[in-house]
């Protein structure tokens, strides 16, 4: 069994692909109780949480969570509320309407070598169908996607990332960045480089607030 058939078994399922925004940004709808009998916790899917998509023994793409949408279709209705909770037995509907919603962004795939898993940055090529499963990435498996072919550290989706996050894209970057410092899983010449690109974003982000 390579790594990305242990990573499907082993890493938490938040959902499923319901649609898409453009070829890199697509919409997950988080489980919920009427859908798996232990639904993912809200710290499983939050920002900047690396993701894969996944289906069978298919692996799509990594994507991060950049945003997050709650869909509650009651919500300034203007049709007659009930004087009580609905009751689950006689409306179901009414429960299952309200929905988390997860804007994620596609960075790259894993790729796998002779049982070595690496990363290979960037826009995929593909498109992922509706329904594929989207999974939670360990810490291992987000060091390994940063790891290219030969096992040399790389960040090649920075300026997409900047580009694509959403409005929040400076600061999921710069929060990905301290992640991957923080994880002390590269060598000290790598840290001080992620180092220094983290603290040069932080500066930009800072004057940028000041302009």
């Amino acid at each position: 069994m390579d790594f990305l058939q242990r990573s499907q078994q082993q890493h938490r399922r938040l959902g499923k692909v319901v649609k898409s925004n453009s070829h890199c940004d697509y919409v997950v709808q988080v489980d919920d109780s009427h859908d798996v009998t232990v639904p993912p916790e809200s710290e499983d899917y939050g920002f900047g949480q690396f993701v894969a998509l996944e289906d069978g023994d298919r692996h799509w793409a990594v994507g991060l969570v950049y945003n997050s949408q709650l869909v509650n279709p009651q919500f300034l209705s203007n049709g007659p509320r009930l004087s009580s909770e609905p009751d689950p037995l006689f409306t179901p509907d009414l429960i299952s309407e309200t929905r988390t919603l997860l804007g994620v962004v596609l960075v790259g795939t894993l790729a796998n070598e002779k049982g070595i898993a690496y990363g290979i940055h960037g826009i995929p090529r593909v498109v992922v169908p509706v329904n594929t499963d989207v999974y939670s990435l360990s810490p291992e498996a987000v060091h390994r996607f940063h790891c290219s072919e030969t096992g040399q550290p790389q960040f090649r989706y920075y300026s997409h990332l900047l580009r694509s996050g959403g409005l929040f894209a400076a600061q999921l970057t710069q929060q990905v960045l301290m992640e991957l410092i923080d994880s002390q899983r590269f060598a000290a010449t790598d840290q001080r480089a992620l180092t220094v690109l983290c603290k040069e974003l932080s500066w930009k982000n800072t004057m940028g607030a000041m302009g």
